[in-house]
């Protein structure tokens, strides 16, 4: 009679633990296969320059930050200004990736809200994107020396974010 009882118990307690660990895990993060392996290789044009294009091999020797933004995001005007402060610290480089834009109204985005990228690259079709698992944008990554992803973020970007992760990685990273 107790075994009749016994097993349903353990099921359901089982069940209580699992809800109880998804409760308490941040909803916004998805782990990303990419972190602590190299950036997908791409050579695209730029944005304002179309003919120049950009290549992540450009950037080896420096640690530098990739946001993936495009000018229909509602959240990518949102994290502008931190984007802006991130720029303005000359922290680390910030490349732009416009992710499935048109061409004219992101450079009119730019210019009128400000331009914080020293470049960014025009990925049209979204191959650039998917290579790098984006969900959705705005995302940004930190990209070490080695050409290595060492954080990913789905997202806006907040002050808080930028003092307390990024900042002091960028920091870490350029001692490696």
């Amino acid at each position: 009679m107790k075994s009749k009882f016994l097993l349903p118990l353990i099921v359901f307690l089982s069940l209580v633990g699992f809800l109880a660990l998804g409760l308490n895990r941040d909803p916004r993060y998805i782990p990303s296969p990419l972190v602590n392996k190299p950036a997908p290789e791409f050579s695209i044009a730029q944005l304002a320059e179309p003919d120049k294009s950009f290549s992540p091999s450009s950037m080896q020797g420096q640690v530098w930050v990739l946001n993936v933004w495009a000018s229909w995001c509602t959240a990518c005007r949102e994290e502008h200004p931190s984007l802006l402060k991130l720029a303005a610290s000359a922290t680390a480089p910030l490349i732009g990736l416009d992710y499935k834009d048109a061409r004219a109204d992101a450079l009119a985005v730019l210019k009128k809200e400000g331009n914080p990228y020293l470049l960014s690259a025009f990925d049209l079709s979204g191959r650039v994107g998917i290579n790098y698992g984006v969900y959705g944008v705005p995302e940004t990554y930190v990209i070490d020396k080695k050409g290595v992803i060492r954080f990913k973020h789905i997202g806006p970007i907040t002050p808080a974010l930028l003092e307390k992760t990024i900042y002091p990685l960028i920091t870490e990273l350029k001692k490696s």
